[in-house]
Formats: structure tokens, C-alpha cells, sequence
């Protein structure tokens, strides 16, 4: 990398989303961490890109739910940063109900969280990206952007809209050297699926080894859970010139899931 460049990812204090901000922090980019949680993890989170990081990450705890919040977070990040070359779209949060029973006020949230922030990211950044004529854009979908499950009306609903945003913002920038794409992870390894785990265990009566074992063969044929390093290296890939004529794509890391 020949010069200095900024790369937002949101929800980035645990789980994917800090997996992928330490992979482009390996990569030489200047990280701006995005997301909530206990002070400690936070700090924690902070700490880790910081070690292999050229410069210290930023950390904004804006409220992604709140559009005029997101306004003014990016608007005095990129007065005194410059440009964001790489937004990744990772934050979300999920609800289980079925959609005759799901509350209005879990449902609004979850769109504007899920969908909403990445438009409103998205709209923000776009113009410093078309100035530098660089940009990449990675949405962080999920399998449930490709197809649907049971109780999970407002998650499903909102990444399938992500990936139809993805594919607008790609042929909107497709002229420039800016790309847009979604990746569309299966079951991942997190401390938020450690207790999903452990919760069918328990229903089942089984170890917590084979209560992920149970969890992965309902969905995922290769039976392995994907890891934050995987999705980080592909985010890395898709941020190179290798990748440069990908754009509008939504690529699933699901262990064959969407394959069946």
C-alpha cells in the first residue's frame, strides 16, 4: 500500500467483524472501529488492532440505528482522516419470533441496523471514494440474505434488502474503481454462536462438542464451522486489484449450505 488509507468496519469490537479488522489492519490499512459492549472488550478490541497496526485505530461508538448520528460520526472522521477507501458493512443483530408474534419495535430495529446503516454508510462515503476514483465496499450478509428460515422474519428480510443494495451500489459505481460486494457467511465460530452451542446441548443432552456437532449438521454439509479468519482473508482479497472486477457479487462461506 503506497499511501495512507482509512477502512471503517462496523460492529467491529468481537466476533466477524473484529476478525475482519484485524486483517486489513495486517494488510496496512488505518482502522476505525465501530460498535457496542462492555468497556473491557472494547478496550480489548482496540488493543489487538493496535498491535498490528502502523498507526492507532480510531474507535467511534455511534449508534448505527440513528441516521443523523451516522451523519455526524463520519462527517468529523473524514474532516480530519480524509477519505474512507474500505467500508465494511458488518454490523447487525438478530431476534427469533414468529412474524405474527415479532415485536414492531424488534423489527424496526433490526432493519435500521442491518439495512439502513449500511445505506446511510454507504451514501457518506461514496463521495470520497469517487474523488480518489477508490473504493471498496464489503456488506456483510449472511447465508439468510440467499434464502430464508423459520422465526427470523426481520433478519431475513433485511439481508436479502442488503444484497439488493449491494448490487445497485456496484452498477452505480461500476465505472469507477470502486466495487461493492456481499459475503454470506454460514454458521461461524463466535462467542454469539458458543452459546447457541450450548443451548442445544443442553436441549439435547448432549456434550457441548457434540452439541455443535448437532447445530452444524442441521444446515452446513461440511460439518465445520467457518472462522473469522476466513471471512477476514476474503475481505482482504476483495479490498486488492486481483479482485477489482468482482463487483455485485454475493459470495456464500457456508460450508455448502445454499448448495443444497
Amino acid at each position: 500500500m503506497t499511501q495512507r488509507q482509512m477502512a471503517l468496519v462496523t460492529g467491529s469490537t468481537s466476533g466477524i467483524g473484529l476478525g475482519i479488522a484485524l486483517s486489513l489492519a495486517e494488510a496496512g490499512y488505518c482502522l476505525i472501529l465501530n460498535g457496542f459492549g462492555e468497556p473491557e472488550v472494547i478496550d480489548q478490541a482496540v488493543a489487538d488492532v493496535a498491535a498490528i497496526s502502523a498507526s492507532p485505530p480510531l474507535y467511534v461508538g455511534t449508534d448505527l440505528t440513528q441516521p443523523q448520528a451516522i451523519e455526524t460520526a463520519l462527517a468529523e472522521i473524514i474532516a480530519s482522516e480524509g477519505p474512507i477507501s474500505v467500508l465494511v458493512n458488518n454490523a447487525g443483530m438478530q431476534f427469533t419470533a414468529p412474524i405474527d408474534a415479532f415485536p414492531i419495535e424488534k423489527w424496526d430495529q433490526i432493519i435500521a441496523l442491518n439495512l439502513s446503516a449500511a445505506f446511510h454508510t454507504t451514501r457518506l462515503c461514496l463521495p470520497g471514494m469517487r474523488a480518489q476514483n477508490f473504493g471498496r465496499i464489503i456488506n456483510i450478509a449472511s447465508v439468510h440474505g440467499l434464502i430464508a428460515s423459520v422465526d427470523k422474519p426481520a433478519y431475513v428480510a433485511a439481508k436479502h434488502g442488503l444484497i439488493g443494495l449491494t448490487k445497485a451500489t456496484a452498477l452505480e459505481t461500476a465505472e469507477n474503481d470502486i466495487t461493492c460486494n456481499a459475503i454470506c457467511p454460514g454458521w461461524t465460530y463466535t462467542s454469539l454462536i458458543q452459546a447457541q452451542i450450548e443451548k442445544r446441548a443442553t436441549e439435547l443432552n448432549l456434550s457441548v462438542e457434540d452439541g455443535g456437532r448437532a447445530l452444524l449438521t442441521e444446515k452446513q454439509p461440511s460439518k465445520q464451522f467457518v472462522t473469522t479468519d476466513q471471512l477476514g482473508a476474503l475481505t482482504r482479497f476483495l479490498c486488492t486489484d486481483a479482485a477489482s472486477q468482482i463487483t455485485g457479487a454475493s459470495l456464500p462461506v457456508d460450508g455448502g449450505w445454499t448448495a443444497q
